[in-house]
């Protein structure tokens, strides 16, 4: 948890100072600072916790030594499937439980359910408040594919590829961009099927 909330609150700060007159609108309390808050306790923290929950527990994995024949690659790919499905899933479950209980989207899990694929297709943009439960994830990423990158057999070459001992790293952000990616694709396919 705290974790998450470090990785969380810096990017929301920034995500607030970005958007015209967010902080101006949240600086004069009201509903206003009570709804983002509610928002991001309700929403944000959870989603957040949990992708980054699975990430520790796979980084856990991964580190494991019952498991020390099987090519860390293979939690590359598998935190990549859990990541971008547990990111959708948990936000439709948010927003239809949010529908019942604080009436959010008029009080309809339909519209809720609907709105789940266009809002997460932009938050990979950083366009709304899902980009930054998105983009703090990466906390739980990096050491995961840091350390899966550098021991894997099957990427050694792929590392050494890259200048000044760069490799990891620079493997560990492209991988996390593809997750951001299919996540923004596969919201615009749902999205493209609703209508």
């Amino acid at each position: 948890m705290l974790f998450s909330i470090a990785a969380l609150l810096p990017i929301l700060l920034v995500y607030v100072l970005i958007m015209p007159g967010f902080a101006s609108a949240l600086l004069g309390g009201g509903p206003a600072l009570w709804r983002f808050l509610r928002q991001v306790l309700t929403n944000g923290l959870p989603v957040v916790f949990v992708v980054n929950y699975v990430g520790f527990f796979l980084y856990a994995l991964s580190q494991d030594t019952g498991t020390k024949g099987r090519d860390p690659a293979v939690y590359l790919l598998l935190d990549f499937a859990v990541r971008v499905l547990i990111f959708l899933l948990l936000h439709a479950v948010i927003y239809v439980l949010s529908a019942d209980w604080f009436d959010s989207f008029g009080g309809s899990r339909i519209t809720a359910l609907r709105v789940v694929a266009p809002t997460l297709a932009r938050s990979a943009l950083f366009e709304n408040i899902s980009g930054v439960y998105l983009y703090a994830t990466l906390i739980s990423a990096l050491p995961l594919y840091v350390s899966c990158v550098g021991q894997s057999p099957r990427l050694h070459s792929l590392v050494e590829a890259f200048p000044f001992r760069s490799g990891r790293i620079a493997i560990a952000l492209i991988w996390f961009a593809l997750a951001v990616a299919s996540l923004s694709l596969i919201s615009g396919f749902i999205v493209s099927l609703q209508n």
